[in-house]
């Protein structure tokens, strides 16, 4: 009789990568919703859910790109559940009185990043997939779980919506 095999944990490949890859997928969250304790909890759903798909069957190779791929999914999952709350919401929420900074007179990146802000999760979603990750209008569709062409219509308004926004703001012409 042949005695059973046991299996390595294969989440533990993720052990000897998390020290490396920690930073990277932290900042990575941090510069794209600009808010510590989300990028905090988006990390820690990351690796969570890393672990998770490193016991499955078809577990992918695990390296830093592909924990960023997770996050990336991980943050779009935030803001359609955010998009879902602001629906729900939008009828009773009282809209905050907006706060002046003189440092937004001054520098363009500051007043782009409280435009992108104040826009709804599922723009802020779209702009940042296109425009900070660079990704091709399809792959933001993947992402977002949409059509190509409602990618394409969503990027549409939520240029449009910046562009009011940015310029009600003081901005040039974004």
């Amino acid at each position: 009789m042949t005695e059973p095999r046991v299996r390595p944990d294969p989440a533990f490949a993720l052990l000897g990568l998390y020290e490396s890859a920690l930073p990277e997928v932290y900042g990575y969250l941090l510069a794209r919703c600009g808010d510590r304790v989300l990028a905090e909890e988006l990390t820690s759903e990351t690796f969570l859910g890393a672990v998770a798909a490193c016991r499955k069957e078809s577990a992918p190779q695990v390296s830093t790109g592909w924990l960023i791929g997770v996050a990336r999914h991980k943050l779009a999952d935030h803001w359609r559940r955010k998009a879902r709350e602001e629906r729900g919401l939008r009828l009773v929420r009282d809209t905050e009185p907006e706060t002046h900074d003189p440092w937004d007179e001054q520098l363009d990146a500051l007043r782009a990043r409280q435009v992108l802000e104040s826009l709804g999760a599922h723009h802020q979603a779209v702009l940042t997939l296109r425009y900070v990750d660079g990704l091709p209008v399809g792959d933001v569709a993947a992402c977002l779980g949409r059509t190509v062409n409602a990618t394409e219509a969503l990027l549409t308004r939520a240029k449009a919506a910046f562009r009011r926004s940015y310029e009600e703001k003081g901005g040039r012409d974004a």
